[in-house]
């Protein structure tokens, strides 16, 4: 997946996280890598939406106009995928896996 060109200015936060969560899976992941979630987590709220198509990056950028869904993805160690889903209502902001597994970043996405 081509990682997005819509850069947009990241020196302040872009919206608000809510009640921030992480799935027992993500978490497992993120530390068999040696990947701090926190370090994935600021991307997220300064508008890096990682490694997402350039329509997915403007999608993100219209939701937060709109306060709908923002969805970011990253590929790290060993290709895992990481999501992060903050709702459009801002309460809460979910770190996970696809699915809930380990999911490939060579994996056709199921969604």
């Amino acid at each position: 997946m081509p990682h997005s060109t819509v850069e947009p200015e990241r020196s302040v936060p872009r919206f608000h996280l809510g009640k921030v969560a992480i799935t027992d899976p993500a978490s497992t992941a993120l530390e068999r890598v040696g990947t701090e979630g926190v370090l994935l987590l600021a991307r997220h709220l300064h508008g890096n939406w990682g490694d997402v198509t350039e329509q997915d990056a403007l999608q993100n950028e219209l939701a937060l106009l709109l306060g709908l869904r923002v969805l970011s993805r990253y590929v790290i160690a060993d290709n895992v995928v990481i999501w992060i889903m903050t709702e459009a209502d801002r309460a809460t902001t979910t770190i996970m896996l696809a699915d809930g597994h380990l999911k490939q970043a060579n994996e056709p996405s199921t969604g």
